[in-house]
């Protein structure tokens, strides 16, 4: 990643993270998405040309299928969280496959979703079980040898989420001999590994199980991707706290697809088609940007 748009990215941590820090002091109710706003916009996303599918043995396996099969989550509250009211899901991932499987089969609502956690990613693309996976995915080396990535299209670190309230600890240095709680399957094991050594990790299969874990006080602190933790913040305003500064190398966040799949060209296009035509800042504004009080959203990462 560039200089610049590496520095555009910790920039938009630092407005986030002060957003959060003043939503926490006003318990303030969650904001809910602008649904009107975000189906407009996927609404108004590109169709490919026909040209452009057969090129793809990927997509046009998809097109044949008239389905896009994902694997992703319901409950993100940001990224991808299900509307009881209409069955809606919206957010920055789930907008992502629906202007996909606009683009391929020329209607955003094509598109069946297969829950995921961080555990079971790899294992329905590899078992063909879906055609992509959308869930806050990072790349990682390991997971590259069994799958292949689209992206990045976005960009994270680790956070530390405790109970509001919470004084003993501060940043990484106060997870010494604390349990800690992180996600089975995700890179947050190997990085309390590194960072905080001496912290007691226990491990659990989601998000909301970790989360519990530090509710009930069998967990110190949760630490796990910085956006999943602004997931949590944002529901619930007034219960969680986020703990020190944000820790650890840039998490690139990709679109997880079947290992060598001439998919990862397609998704690339479709992704910098979007960039270029302000759908990505869009969605981004809607999804984040306007819940959150913060006006500029941050550069798109570069496209590998």
């Amino acid at each position: 990643m560039k200089t610049n748009k590496l520095l555009s990215v910790i920039f938009a941590f630092v407005l986030l993270f002060s957003a959060f820090v003043s939503v926490s002091a006003q318990d303030a109710e969650a904001v809910a998405i602008d649904k009107e706003a975000f189906d407009a916009l996927l609404a108004s996303g590109p169709v490919a040309d026909v040209a452009v599918i057969a090129a793809s043995t990927w997509a046009s396996s998809v097109k044949e299928a008239g389905i896009l099969r994902v694997g992703g989550t319901r409950t993100s509250f940001l990224f991808s969280q299900l509307d009881e009211t209409d069955n809606g899901i919206r957010g920055f991932d789930a907008g992502l496959y629906q202007l996909l499987a606009r683009y391929i089969l020329g209607d955003e609502s094509k598109f069946d979703l297969t829950q995921v956690t961080s555990s079971t990613r790899e294992s329905v693309l590899t078992s063909g079980q879906v055609d992509a996976v959308f869930a806050t995915y990072s790349i990682t080396p390991s997971r590259q040898e069994v799958i292949s990535f689209a992206g990045p299209y976005y960009t994270s670190q680790q956070a530390i989420l405790v109970k509001n309230g919470n004084t003993e600890i501060n940043g990484i240095d106060g997870l010494a001999d604390k349990i800690v709680a992180t996600q089975s399957g995700s890179t947050g094991p190997a990085i309390l590994e590194e960072y905080a050594p001496d912290a007691i990790v226990q491990e659990f299969e989601d998000d909301i199980q970790a989360r519990t874990a530090v509710e009930q006080g069998r967990a110190d602190a949760y630490v796990t991707d910085y956006t999943l933790i602004l997931n949590s913040i944002v529901k619930n305003p007034g219960a969680y706290a986020i703990a020190g500064d944000v820790f650890g190398p840039v998490d690139p966040y990709g679109i997880g697809l079947p290992k060598d799949s001439d998919g990862v060209a397609f998704v690339n296009d479709f992704l910098k088609l979007i960039e270029e035509e302000g759908l990505w800042t869009q969605l981004w504004q809607v999804s984040l940007g306007d819940r959150t009080g913060i006006d500029t959203a941050p550069e798109a990462p570069a496209i590998d």
